[in-house]
This record gives C-alpha cells, sequence and structure tokens, in this order.
C-alpha cells in the first residue's frame, strides 16, 4: 500500500496499486545511476560513460545468458518491437509476416503500417485459453505459403509471438512454437517475441529458445521509462540512421542512467532464486485472489477456465469481468476506493476495442465487461484484501446484483 498523493479525493488514506503490468514501482537505488557524460564524447567523462554503459550492457548479458553484443539498448519495449518490424521494410524479396493475434500494439499496429506498404500480413488465430496452439501456427503457416493471384507466392518469413500476454497473463509455450517454424524447409524465417511481460516474471532462457530476436523494457521490472533492450542473435537492415549509436542499429545519445538502472533490475529480478521466490509469493497470492473471485456470483474469469494455480499463466496478470459493470465504471470505481487496476493495455487504453478479447472469442459485453489486475514484487496479502473488499463494496452499488444491500 503506498498513501494518496497530494491533491488526492481520499487524502490520508492508503492505496493498492493493481497495474504493474502496466508500469512497475521503480527501485533506483543504485548510486552508479547518477553518472553523466555523453558515451560518444572522447574527453575523460565520455569516456568513463562509455565504460559505465558497456559494463551495464555486459551486466545484462551476463543476466540474460546471452553475449554482450547481441543486446542494443532502446527505449523500451515499443521501440524494440518496432526496430525489428520496420527493418522488414528494406527485405527483398518482400516477406510474408505472421504475428499472433494476442500481440500488443507495438508488434500489432506496426504489422499494419507494414501491409499499408504492400506486405502480406496475418495473424496467427489463438485458442479461447488466448495462447497460440501448434496447430493454429502451423494453419497460419500452411495459409499463407499458397499461391496468390498471378501465380506469386508469398512464403512466411517473419512470425512474432510474444512470451506473456499483457491482458491476460498467457503464457505461450514458445519453445515447441519455435522447433515448428524451424521444421519447416525453405528460406530462413526470422522469430521475434515480446519477451515484456515474461523477463523477471517467468523462468525464461532466450538463448535456449532459439529466437532470433527479442524486447525487453525495464520499467516493467522496476526500472525507468524511456529504456528498454533489443536482442538480436544477428544485427538486422535498420530502417532509420542517425549517429552510429548501438552499432547502428538504434541511432541516439544513449541513456546512460537507464542503462545502469536497467542493468541494476534484471540482476536483482532474473536471478534464478529470486525469480522463483517472488513466483512462489505471487501465486499464493493470486490464488486468494481467484479462490475469493469465484465466490462472487457477478464475477467470471477470462479465460473461464483459468485455475488458482495455473502454470499456463503468469501469476503476475488476471483478467476478469464483473457481469453488467462495464470495464471503465469499474475502473473508476475501484480507484475510488483507492485500488488501481485498468481495462487493458495503457499504450491502448484510448481505444474503446479489445482486440485481445476479441481474438479468443469473447462476445461485445464480455469483452466492455473485462479488467486487468496486475501485482508486483510488493503486493501483499494485505492489498490483496482492500481489492476484494473495494470489489464487493462496488458490486453493492449495482441494482439486482446478489450482494445488494437492502
Amino acid at each position: 500500500m503506498d498513501s494518496f498523493p497530494p491533491g488526492s479525493s481520499r487524502p490520508g488514506k492508503t492505496r493498492c496499486y493493481f497495474d504493474w503490468a502496466a508500469t512497475a514501482i521503480p527501485d533506483l537505488s543504485d548510486p552508479r545511476i547518477h553518472a553523466f557524460g555523453n558515451p560518444s564524447s572522447l574527453h575523460y567523462e565520455g569516456r568513463y560513460a562509455r565504460a559505465l554503459l558497456e559494463d551495464a550492457r555486459t551486466r545484462c548479458a551476463v543476466v540474460l545468458g546471452l553475449e554482450p553484443q547481441q543486446l542494443y539498448f532502446t527505449s523500451g519495449g515499443t521501440e524494440s518491437n518496432a526496430l525489428v518490424l520496420h527493418s522488414l521494410a528494406l527485405r527483398k524479396p518482400s516477406p510474408g509476416i505472421l504475428f499472433s493475434a494476442v500481440e500488443h500494439p507495438s508488434v500489432r499496429e506496426n504489422c499494419l503500417i507494414l501491409e499499408r506498404l504492400g506486405k502480406r500480413i496475418a495473424p496467427i488465430g489463438v485458442e479461447q485459453n488466448g495462447r497460440v496452439s501448434l496447430g493454429r501456427l502451423e494453419k497460419a503457416l500452411e495459409k499463407m505459403g499458397k499461391i496468390e493471384k498471378g501465380g506469386k507466392k508469398t512464403e512466411p518469413r517473419f512470425v512474432a509471438i510474444m512470451g506473456v500476454n499483457n491482458e491476460t497473463g498467457a503464457v505461450m509455450d514458445l519453445l515447441p512454437l519455435v522447433k515448428l517454424i524451424r521444421s519447416r524447409g525453405g528460406a530462413p524465417i526470422h522469430i521475434h517475441s515480446d519477451l515484456v511481460q515474461g523477463v523477471g516474471k517467468i523462468p525464461l532462457d532466450i538463448a535456449a529458445l532459439d529466437l532470433d530476436s527479442a524486447a525487453i523494457s525495464a520499467h516493467k521490472l522496476g526500472g525507468p521509462r524511456g529504456m528498454g533492450l533489443l536482442y538480436l542473435r544477428k544485427p538486422l537492415e535498420p530502417l532509420y540512421t542517425g549517429g552510429g549509436q548501438e552499432r547502428g542499429i538504434r541511432p541516439g545519445t544513449e541513456s546512460l542512467t537507464g542503462a545502469l538502472a536497467l542493468a541494476s533490475c534484471l540482476e536483482a529480478r532474473v536471478g534464478p532464486q529470486q525469480l522463483a521466490a517472488e513466483y512462489e509469493k505471487a501465486t499464493r497470492r493470486f490464488i486468494q485472489l481467484i479462490r475469493d473471485l469465484r465466490t462472487l456470483p457477478e464475477c467470471f474469469l477470462i479465460p473461464q477456465d483459468r485455475r488458482e494455480a495455473d502454470p499456463r499463466f503468469s501469476p503476475y496478470i488476471l483478467q476478469a469481468g464483473f457481469k453488467g459493470i462495464p470495464g471503465e465504471v469499474m475502473v473508476r470505481a475501484l480507484d475510488e476506493r483507492g485500488c488501481a487496476v485498468s481495462t487493458g493495455s495503457a499504450c491502448s487504453a484510448a481505444h474503446a476495442d479489445r482486440p485481445v478479447l476479441t481474438a479468443m472469442g469473447l462476445d461485445k459485453q464480455a469483452r466492455q465487461e473485462g479488467i486487468r489486475i496486475s501485482q508486483g514484487w510488493s503486493t501483499t496479502p494485505e492489498d490483496i484484501a482492500s481489492l476484494l473488499e473495494a470489489i464487493r463494496e462496488v458490486l453493492t452499488l449495482f441494482p439486482g446484483n446478489p450482494g445488494k444491500e437492502g
């Protein structure tokens, strides 16, 4: 719990933060983040900054089990995804692009831009639980490879499948999915994964997953906003250029403060012992939350078959709905009672549509009623209890609900 900020409608009260999937509560305790100097400058301050930047890159690589030269500092997960996707505009012959139907807007919407540029794109359907299955992937690969008009083929050359869905917490079985893609003959297929909601939350071995590229964001790990990592197994040809920073992949003055903070966050969160301990705590808290939510007649989980302890889903993200109460109404009502939740991705908060829930086959009403509850390392069982109390209080305000007083 945290105190309400000045000017709050409930001064002196405490708040419970359940929007960690949008941004984590920061922990910037490393004194090295206060270093300054442009890493591209030749003077002492610049050389010192360069040494710190490369040290941060090496620290990130060690934690992630990768090579330092495979990591590029970016402004965040959105840019990391966009850098890879926009490089496809220069690819010849024109690549066929597949992406899961539940991708983050930074993947989905950039694919739509590529379609406007003449590239052929297609979504990979998901099961009702929001996960990409081997059958759905194989069907999408085969469909794209069929002969088009004029006798031309557009073979799939790029596939994007995220690690953990940012709205439902669905964990993708990346290893068998990647193996299926690699088993196809012909020209190689570039495999990209948005790992923003996975790194530091669930066990991940990027090297073992055999990915070609991946995106990581600092502020989902308690680091600063505006900082991320792009993993590239091999360098790509960037669409835009500039001062040559980050070996030409991401031009622009690097954020030394952000790089140092990101390295510290990865070291604090990605170690197997730390990750396992936090995963267990998060699971226990969500077991209690899901168990209590199931006692409320108005509540339905998304997907409905999500179990209390369910390895198919991240224990940090839960999607639920309340019959007859629009998600935005529930978000505002809970906010007034000191609990911060969301309706979905903060990056698409201005849009009323819910592409992820649509892809899962939910009807319009259920999509509109969905809210996202996401927790983090400082969430406590008391926070969970406060959230449940606030939900019950909101439910009494709507006529026809079994919990309605009077």
